[in-house]
């Protein structure tokens, strides 16, 4: 029997934050929609390169593994990007053994607004436009900065959190200030 998602512990990612779209995006801005889409079918069997919220994404989907049965956490991609990226973003999802199988391709519209509808308890993103736009309707969010990606295919999933006093009391900050 599946685990309904409404129980499940839900992270949305943009697919610029899942995989580098760097050369697409460049296509797109210097030469425009339509030669992008163009772009895009002529390279649909070439795999996207690793974005910096990958190694997180892998491992955190790597929780699954430990609870079969289960299968308590997903992860759905909320992108603006068209249809014709989608082909070749969900082809370098199979490719690379992710499952994420839910997906919403916007077209150029900010999809922050889907976060309900996928059950998020976060949304990851590249576009800090869409990830401002989803913090000040009241949605869980983060912008994914760019850096070198770097994974080394381990399972461990390690997440530190600085909460400069917004969920947790300041008081250690202020003796570390002083």
């Amino acid at each position: 029997m599946p685990y309904p998602i409404e129980r499940k512990l839900v992270i949305a990612v943009s697919s610029s934050a899942l995989f580098d779209l760097s050369e697409s995006h460049a296509v797109f801005l210097e030469k425009g929609p339509k030669v992008y889409k163009e772009f895009q079918t002529e390279n649909l069997d070439k795999t996207l390169c690793k974005g910096v919220a990958f190694p997180f994404i892998r491992r955190f989907l790597n929780i699954n593994t430990r609870f079969k049965n289960q299968t308590p956490v997903e992860v759905v991609l909320l992108s603006r990007n068209s249809a014709a990226t989608g082909k070749r973003v969900l082809r370098s999802i199979a490719n690379y053994g992710l499952d994420i199988t839910r997906a919403a391709f916007m077209e150029g519209k900010s999809p922050y607004e889907y976060i309900p509808a996928f059950n998020a308890s976060l949304f990851l993103s590249a576009n800090e436009e869409d990830t401002k736009k989803a913090i000040n309707t009241g949605y869980p969010a983060g912008t994914v900065l760019p850096s070198t990606v770097v994974d080394d295919d381990g399972e461990e999933l390690v997440i530190a959190f600085d909460f400069d006093g917004v969920i947790a009391d300041d008081e250690s900050e202020a003796i570390y200030k002083t």
